[in-house]
């Protein structure tokens, strides 16, 4: 049988620090390196309009980050959007690790696939409380909480109205102002 090999997150650091991978967007997942496609105008577009809203709505509240790694056990992808616990300086050394985030949002148009499996799972098992993605080709936010084994135990689609984080439940988010 054969077995593709696995990277940990300290070897994938080294290969990164070697400057082995060059310019190229990879990221690593479930211990697998992962080239991502070139980022569209509207998909940064969009992510940039999403993380300018959540900005002005969780100012103060969180880290509110935009296209930065996380570190999960076997993985250090790059959600579009994070909201992660303050202070800010607790990423001076270190990526936001799952007890740092609130919230992960991926921003997702040719990418739905990726982002539903296997980035969901991963997630989930990493115990991520709430994870996001922002549809834009069915214009729909896809609402995944309560992480149980590769899943959640929560999903919701919801194209209209308001949502609102679980750590921050006092914030009303309007859906139209992230699924353009």
């Amino acid at each position: 049988m054969i077995q593709t090999a696995k990277l940990s997150v300290a070897e994938y650091h080294k290969i990164v620090e070697a400057g082995i991978l060059g310019d190229r967007q990879i990221e690593l997942l479930e211990g697998d390196l992962i080239e991502l496609s070139p980022e569209t105008p509207y998909h940064a577009n969009c992510n940039n309009k999403a993380y300018k809203y959540l900005l002005s709505r969780f100012d103060g509240l969180a880290d509110v980050r935009s296209g930065h790694l996380i570190t999960l056990l076997n993985s250090e992808p790059e959600p579009d959007i994070v909201l992660a616990r303050l202070p800010e300086t607790l990423y001076d050394t270190r990526h936001p690790h799952p007890e740092d985030i609130f919230l992960l949002i991926e921003v997702s148009y040719s990418t739905l696939d990726y982002d539903l499996d296997p980035k969901k799972q991963s997630y989930a098992k990493a115990g991520i409380a709430e994870y996001w993605i922002i549809d834009l080709k069915n214009h729909q936010l896809l609402v995944f909480r309560q992480p149980a084994n590769a899943d959640y135990a929560n999903q919701a689609r919801i194209s209209t109205g308001t949502v609102t984080a679980l750590a921050f439940p006092q914030i009303q988010i309007q859906v139209e102002r992230l699924i353009f």
